[in-house]
């Protein structure tokens, strides 16, 4: 079973690593399966997204395919399924090597309490509007912490060797290099090289996130992840496969709990914790006395689950009640952030930031590389929620992917027909900046890529007079508010490269009638 379960983590991994892939721009405007496959049968961000959002999705009921076979095997998803628990099981290998039997079980018991609380946290702050999940979800988290923080690196490095190998002349080399460098462009590679705001923050916090392993093995699946938390409480009285030590037959080895990943306790006898077996069944096969026994009952064989203390769980849900309200004081509750710009076919904000599980999938899927991970523009509430940033990207006018690869419908699905009429900002000049209103002579950028049909940016004209005091018709660009829909193509390609002098705004953006330029009056 244990090189069965192996084969298992491996293939579900595959599979994962396979469609992290496809979630990318490949030179046409659809996708096959995006990596959002795994958020459809997460539990904690369909539960999380349901209570916070009051809103039933089709898409959730595979979620409860995860929960039916839970309370059959337990955390069989943990230890079997779970794209970061696999990650976890192979750093984590290099420290229950270093563990000895009597010694040192690489447990810490005082913090299995910990992931509950913080699932009662995450999940009455969901009650109360605050979706929080998407912040510690493992799935969520993983997508984010590789789309923002580790994608970016792996392009550059791969990038970087091609053209040192390519750069060597040497023959057959090169072409063979070039060859390879067209083939894995638009399939393992992004079609430019991508570059996001907080790379280096999101990746770091991934990065001790999997060094925790050498705390403990599998730490953050053992004491932090909410969702393994809340698979432990589903799968509590699992009938499919409980662990039970005949005290008979056990000679207190101890090796069971240096095997153990989920810190389980299947040593002493009757104190194993169902809640903390992640199914790995390591236990069983290194008992040198076969005292441990796998099989199907609906008999308790142990009682070692971590009694959740009340006052605890109280002060998890009274931290959720001050903390939702103390979001709602941020100053953007008041005044939207005017950089504040959201992919076209997303929700009004209060509803947006409610479904929102700030998995990074719309970010990694934007063909311009023009949505951000937001960091102050949405407050606490909304950090890490998708921003377009015109000035590195732009929408681009015929591709609706982010509406495509949204989990939770934050983004809706449209076509691409209704994106046309969609406005997501409004661009503004800068005529201190704008060179035919700053100096006087004639640019059409910005015109002649708006891509409109009516083009939203046309030209005023009016006779100027040259350096020479020739006579010539300057052209002063002005944008039509009823034509502009804020893609941010117009900034993106201002020759006027350090603070360009046409720039985008939220306002009168179609998702609100607050934030409507002209009232109608």
């Amino acid at each position: 079973m244990k090189n069965l379960r192996r084969a298992s983590q491996i293939l579900f991994f595959l599979v994962f690593v396979y469609l992290f892939v496809q979630t990318e721009y490949k030179g046409r405007n659809e996708l096959g399966l995006p990596v959002r496959l795994f958020l459809d049968f997460d539990p904690l961000v369909a539960l999380s997204a349901l209570l916070a959002s009051r809103a039933v999705r089709a898409i959730f009921l595979l979620s409860l395919v995860t929960v039916a076979l839970t309370v059959v095997f337990g955390r069989f998803f943990c230890g079997w399924v779970c794209p970061l628990g696999t990650l976890h099981t192979l750093i984590g290998r290099f420290r229950m090597r270093a563990l000895k039997p009597g010694r040192n079980e690489g447990c810490f018991p005082r913090l299995r309490p910990v992931k509950y609380f913080i699932l009662v946290f995450v999940l009455v702050a969901a009650v109360f509007g605050w979706n929080a999940a998407g912040y510690l979800d493992p799935i969520s988290l993983t997508i984010r912490s590789l789309a923002i923080g580790y994608n970016p690196a792996i392009n550059k490095m791969v990038r970087s060797l091609l053209e040192w190998a390519y750069a060597l002349d040497v023959p057959y080399l090169s072409p063979a290099v070039d060859g390879l460098y067209s083939a894995m462009v638009g399939t393992v590679l992004a079609f430019e090289q991508p570059v996001f705001r907080q790379t280096l923050f999101i990746g770091s916090i991934f990065t001790v996130i999997l060094g925790l392993n050498l705390l403990a093995p599998r730490f953050w699946c053992r004491y932090l992840c909410p969702l393994g938390a809340l698979l432990g409480l589903i799968g509590t009285r699992q009938f499919g496969a409980r662990v039970a030590n005949d005290a008979s037959k056990c000679i207190s080895c101890r090796k069971c709990l240096v095997a153990c990943q989920g810190d389980a306790t299947p040593f002493p006898s009757g104190k194993w914790a169902s809640r903390e077996c992640l199914v790995c069944w390591n236990c069983r096969d290194v008992c040198p006395a076969d005292a441990i026994s796998i099989r199907p009952t609906t008999a308790r064989t142990g009682d070692g689950n971590v009694d959740l203390e009340r006052r605890w769980l109280l002060a998890s849900g009274a931290g959720a009640l001050l903390a939702v309200p103390a979001l709602a004081s941020g100053v953007q509750r008041k005044r939207a952030d005017p950089l504040l710009i959201r992919p076209p076919g997303a929700l009004p904000e209060r509803d947006f930031l409610r479904r929102c599980v700030k998995c990074g999938e719309c970010m990694k899927v934007c063909l311009t590389n023009g949505l951000h991970p937001t960091f102050a523009e949405a407050g606490l509430e909304g950090l890490w929620t998708p921003v377009l940033v015109p000035r590195l990207g732009y929408c681009e006018y015929n591709c609706n992917l982010c509406s495509q690869v949204c989990p939770t419908g934050a983004i809706r699905p449209v076509s691409v027909e209704e994106k046309h009429e969609i406005r997501i900002g409004l661009a503004f000049f800068d005529t201190s900046r704008c060179i035919p209103y700053a100096f006087g002579r004639n640019c059409m950028v910005c015109e002649e890529h708006c891509p409109t049909p009516r083009k939203a940016i046309v030209f005023v004209e009016e006779e100027a007079l040259d350096a020479e005091g020739n006579a010539f018709i300057l052209k002063k660009p002005v944008v039509d508010p009823d034509l502009c829909i804020g893609c941010g193509v117009c900034e993106a390609k201002c020759p006027v490269l350090d603070l360009p002098a046409i720039r985008v705004s939220a306002i009168n953006e179609s998702r609100s009638e607050r934030h409507r330029l002209f009232l109608g009056i």
